[in-house]
Order: structure tokens, then C-alpha cells, then sequence
């Protein structure tokens, strides 16, 4: 490679069809890409980490596309594959208040990702190594290649971060829980949304007892997003500290702001921050975020938010 990578991220990069409209009344798509774990990866490249994003991508046409995307922001490619299968789409419309977004995702390229696509040369020079439930999700050998790229980068003390990021539209809450549980005692760190992991997936409410079950699974570092109490929990080395969300009143799309701030919470700890410095300055990175439309074209750039920090 010829840079230095410092995070690695599993996952899918999907195709995004956007309307203006309501999907109905729309004439016109405009072509973007997305995904929870590529919206991370565009966040990190945008902070000016080192990033390289691993998957693979179907010869459907979009292929090219997609690579010249994340070759544009500053992500490196060379763990991606491509093969004969399509490529994964969403369609999404910006309506104020009644967003609309249709799924395709069956049988598409990233169902390919296995343990084949694993590298522990690789592994042993990054820092960390990040993906989601929703990657665990998209098939058997996708999931074992998560599985095992966290186990390998714990025998190698890299640093592993995950997220659940449940979500009914195509997930099952038994199977994310049971996704969560099987790569949990690999995982240094956890972003947790209360509502959506664990209320639905644990049944549990209380702060101290996700942060007290977190830690006792040996997991070093726990982010729970509230959007009860407006912000974030972050609990390090037995210490919780609380964060309200940045700058809410200026909010007019929250879509994938988890995702942003998972991808200016890594960047920031890769560069020496505390996880609580990390917190701050990841949750101004996801507000900034939300002041825009788009998930990804809203994602702000470093000095952006260095003037707000």
C-alpha cells in the first residue's frame, strides 16, 4: 500500500438513489453511495485518518463507480474484490418529515465476503479494525469473516470496535443479538443506541446496567447514544461522562449521524484522543452532519469542525 493504514472497516458499499420528492411523484434519481460502514469510512477519510475499506463489489455496471467514489475520498481500495453478483441499492427520498427508503439487498455481492478476503499481515500493521451487525447480517461467511477478523486482531493487540446498529428493515433481533454476542468478547470498544440495541435487543434501559454488562464482558470502552437524555454516554476504566448532542436546534436530517460520529470517535482515538475527548469531538463532527441533507454529502471536512471543537 502507499500509505500507512490506521483503521480497516468490514462492510457493504451500497448504491443510493435519491429523490427530491416523494418517491411517487419523483422523476429523477440522483446517483450517490452509501451504507452505514462506507458512511464511517468517508467520516475517518475526511478527518484525514488512514482508511481502507474491505469488500467486495458486483460487475453490474456500478462497479467502477463505486471504486472511483471511495478512491476520491481518500480511501484506500486495494482490499476490495470484485465478482460476478449485483451490487447492493437503497432508494431514499428527502422529504421533510416523512422520509421514505426501499432496500434491495438479496443476494448481492458483499454475500461473498468470507475468510478468504482476511489478511493478518494486514491486520498486524493497523491500529484498529471496525464494522457492524448489519455486515454480520448479509450472510454466513460474511459473518465469520467478521467474527475472525476480530479474533485475530485481538491475538495481534489491535484495537476491535462494533456496532449493532439494529434495524428492523431488514434485521432480525434475535439474530443481531446473537451476531453481538459471539464477537463480544473480541470487542475494545461498542457504540450502543439505547433505543435500538439495548432496549430491543437486551430489554435493558438503564445506563449502569448496559455500561456494568458491557464491562464485565470485557469490553474497554462503551458509547451509548440516548436520544432520551439527548446525548452520549461514554464509560472508560469505570468513569461514565455524559455529552449532550451538538447543536440540535440547527438539526434538519439526522440520517446515519450514528454512523458519522462512530467515524470521528475512531479517527480521534487513532490520533491519541481519550475517549472522552473523542466523545466531543465526535459529536460535533455528527452535528455538523445533521445541519445538511444526505448522509454522506453532508459529512463535513476537518477544518470544519476544528472551528467549531
Amino acid at each position: 500500500m502507499e500509505q500507512k493504514i490506521d483503521i480497516a472497516i468490514i462492510g457493504e458499499c451500497l448504491i443510493e438513489l435519491c429523490a427530491n420528492g416523494t418517491l411517487a411523484d419523483t422523476s429523477t434519481l440522483n446517483k450517490y453511495f452509501g451504507g452505514d460502514t462506507v458512511t464511517t469510512a468517508v467520516t475517518i477519510a475526511r478527518m484525514d485518518g488512514k482508511v481502507a475499506y474491505l469488500t467486495q463489489v458486483g460487475n453490474d455496471g456500478f462497479s467502477q463507480f463505486i471504486l472511483s467514489s471511495l478512491n476520491k475520498e481518500n480511501i484506500d481500495t486495494s482490499l476490495i474484490k470484485i465478482n460476478d453478483e449485483q451490487n447492493g441499492m437503497y432508494i431514499v427520498s428527502n422529504c421533510q418529515g416523512n422520509k421514505e427508503v426501499l432496500y434491495y439487498k438479496r443476494k448481492t455481492a458483499a454475500t461473498k465476503l468470507s475468510v478468504q478476503d482476511l489478511s493478518e499481515d494486514f491486520i498486524k500493521n493497523i491500529k484498529l479494525i471496525y464494522s457492524t451487525g448489519v455486515v454480520q447480517s448479509i450472510s454466513a461467511s460474511a459473518r465469520e469473516l467478521v467474527r475472525e477478523s476480530f479474533k485475530l486482531a485481538r491475538e495481534n493487540d489491535v484495537l476491535t470496535a462494533y456496532d449493532p446498529n439494529y434495524t428492523s428493515c431488514f434485521m432480525n433481533s434475535t439474530d443481531t443479538k446473537e451476531y453481538f454476542e459471539e464477537i463480544i468478547g473480541y470487542t475494545d470498544i461498542i457504540f450502543v443506541s439505547l433505543k435500538n440495541d439495548a432496549q430491543r435487543l437486551y430489554e435493558i434501559d438503564s445506563i449502569d446496567k448496559i455500561m456494568n454488562y458491557m464491562w464485565d464482558r470485557g469490553v474497554k470502552i462503551i458509547v451509548i447514544k440516548s436520544h432520551i437524555d439527548n446525548g452520549y454516554y461514554t464509560g472508560y476504566r469505570g468513569e461514565i461522562n455524559f455529552r449532550e448532542f451538538y447543536n440540535t436546534q440547527k438539526a434538519i436530517d439526522t440520517t446515519a449521524s450514528g454512523d458519522v460520529f462512530n467515524g470521528g470517535f475512531l479517527t480521534a482515538l487513532s490520533k491519541g484522543y481519550t475517549p472522552f475527548e473523542a466523545t466531543k469531538f465526535a459529536s460535533v463532527v455528527s452535528g455538523l452532519q445533521t445541519q445538511n441533507y444526505g448522509a454522506i454529502q453532508a459529512i463535513p471536512y476537518l477544518n470544519a469542525v476544528m472551528e467549531n471543537v
